[in-house]
């Protein structure tokens, strides 16, 4: 489907979408239509239960003196409440009203309201994204009644008074979008279809766009010493890979952000063979290196004006007669050595290498890491944060604006010292888990800052993130791509020269 900004409506056969604030105020392009049409629209909120309320949704049959068939009223909530996140889910609402829906073209009518320093632009751009964001699916191993899945709508039309300047800033959401699509299709790829190599090959197409991808082999990684990453990936007949992708946009004298991704395509446990109820789930376990990936595509796509790297390690943790055992010691590339008590605690044990190689290679600014790392963070956070950890409070507290602004929130966790002593080893540096279930998370995170030097950097637990079990406003259910806008977000206020 196509979409347009336009000062003027367009076409008059359009289904007709307005905005309505909480306590069924409408805005002034809904009253302005209302004076014209007899008061159609106040007729039909004082008999309907209808009230503004944010991502509320009514569907009415259009009167006889309008040529469209229907008109949509989306909630927007409280106008002192409204931001670029609920303008986003409000776009977001509008997409399952018309998924099945004969409707060809739809226009949504913004005119030059303004809110809390948000312009007309503003409004309709983040409308627009949300219903691009929400308007994804997965649905590519379907064979039957592919028609009847196709949307009709062809062309959606955002009304604004700044139809140019909302045509600019949409341009790069759609660069954005397109970053959190490719995250959503990686994580949403079946095991047999995405696995370290063909991950790989996948990610070389970012080349197109000006990134630069390097690919690491099995016999580089030996070289490198990346044992602890090794190890995890010897009970698979794939071998692992790391991948490199640099976007260079800014001189090349700036130092680079860096972003690091757990990427086990399928984790069975290893050894420490899960139970099999749920482990269809563990394809997912590569959502930290899937984000990754869409954040540099997004980052490319809008050109931004900053030195990124992207490094992810991908491996498959698979049980066999040459799988990692329970108690193992391996070597990491930083030298320390790791009692691996548990195969199933992996992606730290990737994640080790790959930020140790990171730091030591580029200097960055900062990095920040993304894993399904811990059952743990679910418990505590559920799937309404993403766990922070940390030895920055600076970075972390950009983070959380971030968050905040895009509605990919963290919660800040702790690292500290008597953690450290817990992860202590009798026979070597360090052991991959501990002894009972306390601050399992935590633990985790205090296990990776052993491998990061002085760099600021920051551990993203995304396991309570990566996968919707139900629709939401710009999600459908399956894979989220947390972190996509995040990061972008972050790299775009803090760190991208203007």
């Amino acid at each position: 489907m196509d979409f347009n900004f336009s000062t003027t409506s367009l076409d008059p056969k359009s289904t007709k979408v307005f905005l309505c604030f909480q306590d069924k105020k409408l805005t002034k392009a809904a009253q302005d239509f209302d004076t014209h049409h007899q008061g159609f629209l106040k007729k039909a909120l004082e008999n309907n239960r209808f009230s503004g309320k944010k991502n509320e949704t009514l569907v009415l049959n259009a009167p006889h003196t309008l040529e469209s068939n229907r008109i949509i009223l989306i909630g927007l909530g409280l106008e002192k409440d409204i931001s670029l996140e609920v303008l986003e889910n409000a776009g977001g609402s509008i997409f399952p009203l018309i998924k099945s829906a004969p409707d060809q073209m739809l226009e949504v009518s913004v005119g030059d309201v303004t809110l809390n320093n948000l312009t007309s632009a503003d409004i309709a751009s983040s409308l627009a994204y949300g219903f691009l964001l929400r308007s994804w699916s997965f649905d590519k191993y379907k064979t039957k009644e592919i028609e009847d899945r196709k949307v009709a709508l062809k062309l959606i039309t955002f009304q604004t008074s700044e139809a140019d300047k909302a045509q600019k800033l949409f341009t790069s959401l759609e660069q954005i979008a397109a970053g959190v699509f490719l995250a959503r299709e990686f994580v949403s790829e079946p095991p047999n279809v995405i696995y370290p190599a063909s991950m790989a090959e996948r990610l070389q197409e970012l080349t197109r766009l000006g990134v630069k991808v390097e690919v690491l082999g099995l016999e580089e990684l030996k070289k490198l010493g990346m044992g602890a990453l090794i190890g995890v990936a010897q009970g698979s007949i794939r071998e692992p890979k790391v991948v490199i992708l640099q976007w260079l946009g800014a001189d090349s004298s700036e130092k680079p952000v860096a972003f690091i991704g757990k990427g086990v395509t399928f984790d069975t446990g290893g050894i420490s063979l899960k139970p099999s109820a749920n482990m269809w789930d563990m394809k997912y376990d590569m959502a930290g290196s899937a984000v990754v990936a869409g954040l540099i595509r997004a980052l490319a796509g809008r050109k931004a004006k900053v030195n990124a790297i992207g490094v992810v390690g991908l491996v498959e943790n698979m049980p066999s007669g040459s799988a990692q055992r329970p108690s193992d010691i391996v070597k990491s590339m930083s030298g320390q050595t790791i009692e691996v008590l548990d195969t199933d605690a992996e992606g730290r044990l990737v994640l080790a290498d790959v930020l140790w190689y990171t730091q030591d290679r580029f200097k960055p600014q900062f990095m920040v890491d993304l894993a399904t790392l811990t059952g743990a963070i679910v418990i505590a956070l559920g799937d309404f944060f993403a766990g922070v950890f940390s030895n920055s409070n600076e970075l972390v507290e950009k983070i959380k604006l971030a968050g905040e602004k895009t509605g990919e929130r963290v919660w800040h966790m702790p690292l500290d010292e008597r953690f450290e002593r817990e992860i202590e080893s009798d026979i070597a540096d360090l052991k991959n888990i501990t002894f009972g279930r306390k601050a399992g998370s935590a633990m985790a995170g205090q296990f990776l800052k052993r491998f990061v030097n002085d760099t600021p950097w920051a551990h993203l637990d995304i396991a309570g993130m990566a996968w919707a079990e139900k629709d939401m406003p710009t999600i459908a259910k399956g894979a989220t791509a947390y972190g996509v806008r995040l990061l972008n977000e972050l790299v775009q206020t803090y760190y991208e020269k203007q």
